[in-house]
């Protein structure tokens, strides 16, 4: 950063510095906030597009097994993750107003392709899996923009500015599975002289709109960030950039945000799948009434962790984030214990049981989420803490990968085991590096 006088009046801002208020402007950065944070909600509905469509594919004639479900719900994970671990080395290279409104344009593809694949039941799998990855653009966005954020705001409302755009950019995941049911009901955007999709109960249903419905507001949000966006100094080749993995704390973070935002993130793409194949009509109760269907829970919990991360922000500018980050995996921990008697179920009454304690573990991963992203700015020195956001988050991204890949092999009692191990492990990593009395590193 520099310390030459402020000016904000070309595309890369001069003497920028926000831990100074006289090299700082929070209009700026405030506005960078809310742009970025509009593509970023977009992104994590583009990411989450298969989540919504997928447990509806066979009412409207394609022919997938569970396990090829599950897949499909996964890949993206698999792609965001991978498009993280680029995107982390973008913004010092890039620059915050090319980063967002390349990104925010090359979302619409995805948008397109499931738009089309949708009309044709005879759409192959490979065809399906090609375009589940191409939404992982909206994942990968994640790592580029949220280092991006950070250049604009001053340490002391990091926490809040980091939990704003985090927890409202993860709502994206909740208004795709919410909207998902809603719009399939009616035709829209001009497209009714497109035919309706025939359910295999001979209903009818226009799923493609889940795929289109956001197209004119991605378009919108390009052109604000291409127009009102700026740059700030600071700039790194990808040599220096590797820097923070000779840090031993990039590697407990990477570990503590995987159970965090991974658990997030992976249960959040799995969650429909894994009520209707645990509870629902591909379940052992099916053919019963009542049963509960995936798709009117799915966006619950993303919600939920959703909102608890914009909440905690504040919170954890007060407290600190390795408190919040204890106590999230405490919470985790124990629910997803608590969840394990309820995946083996004798009754469909179980279901409640299994719903609460999954409610409660995107709670506090909304908590764990904030207290991490918090840490990180506090813990290294700017450059090193985009960093390390990046390559925590790319990490964390796999999370649906990593759930959906397991639950298509091993029963859904032996990954909740493996996940409580981990999240006792990861928890008593926070207390011992940054959250006990006289911590080497609190934050």
């Amino acid at each position: 950063m520099s310390d030459t006088a402020l000016d904000t009046s070309g595309r890369m801002i001069k003497g920028w510095n926000p831990n100074d208020p006289e090299h700082w402007d929070s209009k700026i950065a405030w506005k960078t906030l809310w742009i970025t944070t509009a593509s970023l909600t977009i992104a994590f509905c583009t990411w989450y597009l298969v989540s919504a469509i997928a447990p509806r594919l066979n009412e409207i004639g394609f022919d997938l097994s569970s396990g090829q479900l599950y897949w499909l719900a996964a890949i993206p994970g698999l792609a965001g993750g991978l498009l993280r671990l680029c995107y982390m080395f973008l913004p010092p290279i890039v620059g915050t107003r090319k980063l967002v409104t390349i990104t925010t344009f090359i979302m619409l593809l995805p948008m397109v392709g499931w738009y089309f694949a949708i009309q044709n039941p005879n759409t192959s799998f490979t065809v399906l899996m090609l375009l589940a990855f191409a939404t992982g653009i909206g994942g990968g966005a994640f790592s580029g923009y949220m280092p991006s954020t950070g250049y604009f705001f001053p340490k002391s409302k990091s926490g809040t500015a980091l939990g704003i755009q985090a927890g409202i950019g993860n709502f994206g995941v909740s208004l795709i599975q919410l909207a998902g049911p809603w719009i399939i009901g009616f035709a829209m955007l001009g497209t009714t002289f497109l035919p309706a999709q025939t359910t295999v109960d001979g209903g009818v249903m226009h799923l493609h709109n889940v795929a289109i419905f956001l197209v004119p507001w991605t378009i919108l949000v390009g052109i604000l960030a291409w127009t009102m966006l700026k740059d700030v100094p600071v700039q790194a080749n990808f040599k220096e950039q590797f820097d923070i993995f000779s840090n031993k704390n990039t590697w407990i973070l990477t570990l503590v945000y995987l159970m965090t935002f991974g658990a997030f993130s992976g249960f959040a793409a799995q969650f429909a799948l894994l009520i209707n194949n645990t509870y629902g009509n591909n379940s052992q109760f099916a053919g019963m009434e009542g049963l509960p269907q995936g798709v009117t829970f799915a966006f619950l919990g993303p919600l939920i962790g959703s909102a608890t991360r914009v909440a905690f922000g504040p919170l954890c500018d007060r407290f600190g984030g390795a408190l919040w980050t204890f106590v999230s995996g405490v919470g985790m921990t124990a629910l997803t214990f608590c969840a394990i008697f309820f995946l083996t179920p004798s009754s469909p009454a179980e279901f409640w049981p299994f719903f609460w304690c999954m409610m409660g573990i995107f709670f506090f991963a909304g908590i764990g989420n904030a207290g991490t992203f918090k840490q990180m700015p506090m813990i290294l020195p700017p450059r090193q803490a985009g960093g390390v956001i990046g390559w925590t988050a790319a990490i964390a991204a796999f999370g649906p990968f990593i759930v959906g890949m397991f639950l298509s092999v091993i029963a859904p009692v032996t990954f909740f085991i493996g996940c409580t191990v981990f999240f006792l492990i990861c928890t008593v990593l926070v207390w011992i590096y940054y959250a006990r009395p006289n911590a080497p590193f609190p934050g």
